[in-house]
């Protein structure tokens, strides 16, 4: 039996507009419209003090706008006009909205400058969604 490693799966690139509650696994190409630090503390780990810093970023494409929470060495990436590319993306949902994430099963990479406007007026993270319990009878 040979070891075969599992063949890698090309990325599919999703946009704003696509994105749906509660989903995970997603790969957009998104500009940072704006960044606000929301969070900045240090906390003691161990021996050593580590920074602890969340932001809230606009991030989106020519399709729309969403929140992304960009966290520790995210932060750092999440400069206004920046192309990044976020990869296995996550949507949480906040107060009945949708908030885009990449924990440490993802990654965010800053990407070559994109070559397309971003459609501010369709903010994917003001649209309130409600959970609702279907009942099969």
């Amino acid at each position: 039996m040979a070891d075969t490693k599992p063949e890698k799966r090309k990325p599919v690139f999703k946009k704003v507009m696509q994105l749906q509650p509660d989903t995970k696994g997603h790969t957009l190409i998104v500009k940072v419209v704006s960044s606000k630090m929301v969070l900045q503390k240090a906390r003691p780990d161990g021996i050593q003090v580590r920074q602890m810093k969340i932001a809230e970023c606009l991030v989106g494409d020519e399709t729309g706008t969403i929140v992304f929470t960009a966290r520790n060495e995210q932060v750092d990436m999440m400069n206004p006009g920046a192309t990044v590319i976020l990869r296995n993306a996550k949507i949480d949902m906040f107060k009945g909205s949708m908030r885009l994430a990449v924990d440490k099963w993802g990654r965010v990479e800053v990407a070559e400058p994109g070559s397309f406007n971003v459609k501010e007026d369709n903010n994917m993270s003001s649209v309130e969604y409600e959970l609702v319990s279907v009942v099969d009878k």
